[in-house]
């Protein structure tokens, strides 16, 4: 017959496991807030730690840092929305009224070269149709997003709630997870460093580096009088995101627009901006901002960043690369443990996991 012991700790196992479960599927509906809320507590940590050696008391200074977060991140989302929302559907109108006013036969007899082409794309996709059939979709999108705005707003709320507490009680919590860890000191130490270095890269480096590429495109879409230069620099921003991809999707298009329409010195200027200054912004910020951190291969980044948003939505663009970082780590550390060799994860001081993300 089985041990008595045994069966006890069979359905101890069990409980737990239902338990873990369940609390998985109540924090579910709340990973947004969570993973912004950890992320956030991860890069302010080290202001944070400032503000609260200053201060002296640990409430008074997680609310003056979640304060200060909240309105730095909260005022230009804010501005933006409101913007964007106007220029989104009017941008498509405008682009509706240029594509159905296009002179396509003077265009062809300008550039007989590229009067093939021009008539197979309209043969083929009827870019009026396509345009109207856009215009429709946008118009009902926003009207989703009106919709799903409380929904956005309470979410945003959570999230600086959630930090104020990630940042108050950030040691007590890192002692919870080394606790429960079933790693060794120093290997749970390698993890958790990982995840912050990846946490830190993929904000800083990825999307800081992003808003900056898109801010700078669109304020040259605005200096050279092109439609929705906010909108089109968002579009920048996000597709700069995705490795392989990046805001010249966006610019270069638009130059070669302007070309055609004879805006000659304007594509000129679209161009070198769009090539230099910002293809160029991403060499300078990147190094400085990630160094090392990283340590992914551009296509596991890219499957990371892009299956992450596939699967957890816009969280995803750090939860992916940070479950990949987490299990190389863990392979490594399994490496290390059957090949009998100390390595990276148990060299390091079994007390980096508080460094890691608190200093």
């Amino acid at each position: 017959m089985p041990d008595v012991k045994q069966l006890r700790l069979l359905g101890v196992l069990t409980a737990a496991a239902i338990g873990v479960y369940v609390c998985y599927l109540l924090a579910w509906p709340f990973l947004p807030a969570l993973t912004w809320a950890l992320v956030l507590a991860i890069i302010l940590s080290p202001a944070h730690g400032w503000v609260e050696r200053r201060v002296g008391n640990r409430n008074l200074a997680a609310l003056i840092s979640v304060s200060v977060a909240a309105i730095a991140v909260g005022l230009p989302l804010v501005l933006v929305a409101q913007q964007l929302v106007r220029e989104a559907v009017n941008g498509a109108n405008y682009l509706e009224e240029v594509v159905r006013g296009w002179d396509a036969d003077g265009f062809m007899s300008d550039y007989p070269t590229l009067s093939t082409i021009a008539q197979w794309i309209e043969n083929q996709f009827d870019p009026a149709g396509s345009v109207a059939a856009f215009v429709q979709w946008l118009t009902g999108q926003s009207t989703s997003l009106l919709r799903g705005s409380i929904y956005q707003v309470a979410m945003f709320g959570l999230t600086f709630y959630l930090l104020f507490y990630f940042l108050r009680d950030r040691q007590q919590g890192l002692q919870a997870v080394a606790g429960l860890s079933p790693l060794r000191a120093p290997e749970t130490a390698h993890v958790l460093s990982r995840f912050a270095e990846t946490v830190h890269a993929t904000l800083l480096g990825t999307v800081f580096v992003a808003a900056v590429q898109g801010t700078l495109g669109g304020l040259m879409f605005w200096w050279l009088g092109l439609p929705t230069p906010v909108f089109w620099g968002l579009v920048m921003g996000l597709l700069a995101i995705v490795p392989v991809l990046g805001a010249f999707v966006i610019w270069v298009p638009a130059a070669v627009y302007l070309a055609v329409a004879g805006a000659w010195a304007s594509a000129a200027i679209l161009t070198v901006w769009g090539g230099v200054i910002v293809g160029g912004i991403d060499n300078l910020l990147y190094p400085m901002l990630v160094g090392n951190r990283l340590r992914l291969h551009t296509v596991v980044a890219f499957i990371g960043s892009v299956g992450g948003i596939v699967l957890f939505g816009a969280s995803g663009l750090v939860l992916g690369p940070a479950v990949i970082a987490i299990t190389v780590s863990l392979i490594d550390v399994l490496k290390n443990r059957l090949t009998d060799q100390p390595g990276e994860a148990a060299t390091r001081p079994a007390e980096l996991p508080h460094q890691s993300v608190t200093d």
